[in-house]
């Protein structure tokens, strides 16, 4: 596998290099780094620096020590969401990372009530908007309940959006190709919550009815030059971790 050189010298920057690799999917659970000596040779480091980035590597459950392997990608409960999955798609092309599959995909024509989402839509409540649903998984197990909410101005340029079908390409890129305005993403913020009963059973948490069981969540909204155009939500399964911001 052939391993591009980081930015700079130090181990913040040989860990956020690897780390990189990780979250795009190029270096996927069980894949080897390369050795203390290997990296040493390549960027010119001390064995000091290489094993401080494995370190903070190590502390964050992306690799483990493997004996005769020695240091490979950890089977990470990381969750890469929809915003990540934007840039990693920009990256390399994949929409998924290493065993990861998605589920549950449904399309809804419905009115939108929850105020935080017209507030970022513009929308008046009760407003009619297109919904996309599905279930991302990793080994086959529930990690997050993706949501996107679309407003009538959006699905017109992208039509696609309505349709009860997998979308090929991301519907950003869509809407500047045929507009010619470029889409500028927000701020993603996360905040706790509990969760509904429809989505633990999408997270197939088996819990009792009357148990409130918290949940993470993030959000974050898209926008042209003058009009937001879409908001994502994503909910986390119980142990998931979620990288945030840079």
């Amino acid at each position: 596998m052939a391993y591009r050189a980081p930015a700079g010298k130090g181990y913040a920057d040989l860990a956020a290099h690897f780390r990189d690799q990780i979250k795009s999917g190029e270096l996927a659970p069980g894949d080897p780094l390369p050795s203390v000596p290997e990296i040493r040779e390549r960027w010119g480091v001390a064995s000091k620096t290489v094993s401080r980035a494995l370190g903070v590597l190590k502390s964050e459950g992306l690799v483990t020590s493997r004996g005769s392997l020695g240091t490979v990608v950890a089977e990470t409960p990381m969750v890469i969401t929809g915003t990540d999955r934007l840039d990693r798609m920009a990256r390399n092309g994949r929409r998924y990372g290493p065993g990861e599959t998605s589920s549950g995909h449904r399309v809804e024509r419905r009115s939108v009530v929850d105020q935080e989402v017209c507030d970022a839509l513009d929308l008046e409540p009760h407003s009619e908007a297109v919904i996309r649903i599905r279930v991302f998984r990793k080994a086959d197990r529930p990690t997050t309940v993706g949501l996107s909410v679309y407003p009538p101005h959006t699905t017109h340029v992208v039509p696609e959006l309505g349709e009860d079908a997998r979308m090929t390409d991301q519907f950003d890129k869509l809407y500047t190709e045929r507009t010619g305005r470029p889409v500028t993403r927000g701020q993603r913020v996360a905040h706790a919550r509990h969760a509904s009963q429809e989505e633990l059973d999408a997270l197939e948490l088996d819990v009792p009815a009357e148990a409130a069981v918290p949940v993470m969540v993030t959000t974050v909204a898209f926008h042209d030059e003058d009009k937001p155009l879409a908001y994502w939500e994503d909910v986390y399964g119980p142990g998931a971790q979620v990288p945030i911001g840079e």
